[in-house]
């Protein structure tokens, strides 16, 4: 007689996780096709004529749609094909924030590094671009990789621009510093939403030619202007600001060079002044979230010396660095889970506090969520 099976875990989580890249490709694939846009044009459709219209065969053309509709992208009707509300806001090509440019960059660039995982762990290096002739991983002679690149990173950086501009309080602040900045996302978020708010974003020179064209193309020159430079072989930063931002900026280095940044960052601000971190955090444990985990090791597929660190890491540079009064705001956002703040000495700035109930001890303490929580804003 057959034995009953035991209670005890089944092996579908780990069916979940063997399988995850089917989900992924399978929207790499419909992006990559122009399906989202496609029915955007048409309205809905059925399967033989999106078929028609992406020149598939019928066969590989309903396994897509099935997959896609099961993923929550398409809605299927009567037969029927259109986009989800998800879909057809951020994977239609010409959208305000076209996610598609990240979907590419990954599938293009970053899978075929995280398909040499463990060559990365064995040899503790990049696998998507090599140290060895590379000076960097934006040195490339794929002009379309780094095209699809700074798409990417604006539409992340949109959406965690706008969760940082409804949880942090900047109307105590005049002229922000976002160091790093590429094309301007944070700024232009950020100025949006706070119009007393002036910006400059610091890049490499190349870079910030591409900054100034996309900060004239929304309007925006009249708040945010470019600074050329290297941040990290730079002697000082751009003084005259009274708030800096660090937003995926210090995940791709290591310690010693974050540790002297945040020495600049101390150096530049004046009193009062304050110095933004905003990144997936890990917690003090080291036992989560996922995002930040998976970011971290992300970072060693991207990078010779990233990663993602921890509240109490932070927290300690940030002391050693000369700030006061270390804080945590809490973000809900693609990019970003928290805003680590350090304040320069002096009467301090003060950011969106909560009413005294919901706050917790003024001592800063090893935690595995932030201190400070706040409602999530995406």
């Amino acid at each position: 007689m057959a034995t009953a099976p035991q209670p005890g875990p089944t092996p579908v989580p780990l069916m979940d996780l063997t399988t995850g890249f089917w989900r992924f490709k399978v929207l790499a694939a419909a992006v990559d096709l122009g399906l989202f846009s496609a029915l955007s044009r048409l309205g809905e459709a059925d399967a033989g004529a999106i078929a028609a219209e992406l020149r598939l065969h019928p066969r590989p053309a309903r396994m897509l749609l099935a997959c896609c509709t099961a993923l929550g992208l398409l809605v299927r009707d009567n037969g029927s094909y259109r986009n989800e509300e998800v879909a057809e806001r951020f994977l239609v090509e010409g959208q305000p924030h076209y996610f598609g440019g990240f979907v590419q960059y990954s599938d293009r660039h970053g899978y075929p590094g995280w398909g040499r995982l463990q060559e990365a762990l064995r040899e503790n290096r990049p696998t998507t671009w090599d140290p060895d002739v590379q000076e960097s991983a934006f040195v490339t002679t794929d002009p379309d990789i780094l095209e699809s690149f700074w798409e990417a990173m604006f539409t992340v950086s949109s959406f965690t621009g706008d969760a940082l501009a409804g949880a942090y309080d900047f109307t105590a602040h005049r002229r922000l510093l976002d160091v790093g900045g590429g094309t301007g996302a944070f700024p232009v978020a950020l100025c949006r939403r706070h119009p007393h708010l002036r910006a400059t974003v610091l890049d490499l020179p190349h870079i910030t030619e591409m900054t100034r064209e996309k900060v004239a193309s929304l309007g925006l020159a009249h708040a945010i202007e470019t600074h050329g430079g290297n941040f990290l072989t730079d002697p000082a930063l751009p003084s005259g600001h009274d708030v800096i931002l660090l937003s995926m900026i210090l995940h791709d280095w290591d310690e010693e060079t974050n540790r002297r940044l945040l020495e600049k960052c101390h150096a530049a601000l004046p009193a009062d002044g304050a110095v933004l971190i905003c990144e997936l955090v890990l917690d003090d444990d080291e036992s989560g979230p996922a995002s930040a985990a998976l970011m971290g090791l992300n970072m060693l597929v991207e990078t010779r010396s990233g990663h993602n660190y921890t509240y109490a890491e932070y927290h300690r540079w940030l002391t050693d660095a000369g700030f006061a009064d270390v804080s945590v705001v809490e973000l809900d956002a693609a990019g970003a889970n928290a805003v680590v703040v350090g304040r320069k000495s002096g009467q301090a700035v003060s950011a969106e506090v909560p009413a005294p109930a919901e706050r917790g001890s003024d001592q800063w303490m090893p935690h595995s969520a932030p201190v400070v929580p706040r409602s999530p804003v995406l």
